[in-house]
């Protein structure tokens, strides 16, 4: 029962701090923030899917490749705009 709170606590973390950068980026359309809300958006899909693959399916489902590529897509969404978007 721990284990599924600190999933959904991380879940939700994430998606809140997307939701504030992306509301960030719209108020001062700063496109690092953009990016950075971005890949906290897919943080927060990884984090789903953490906790869908050893809460909700454990034995079903091996969902460890889609996890896998969220968090290298999030990752490469933030070094983009690192390399590329800073002034």
């Amino acid at each position: 029962m721990f284990e599924a709170i600190v999933y959904v606590l991380c879940f939700l973390t994430s998606g809140l701090c997307a939701c504030l950068l992306l509301v960030s980026y719209r108020r001062r359309l700063q496109r690092l923030l953009l990016w950075s809300g971005l890949c906290f958006c897919l943080l927060a899909l990884n984090s789903l899917l953490v906790f869908i693959d050893i809460i909700v399916l454990p034995t079903q489902v091996d969902l460890t490749s889609a996890r896998l590529a969220t968090t290298l897509l999030a990752v490469v969404v933030l070094l983009y705009g690192f390399v590329w978007e800073i002034d």
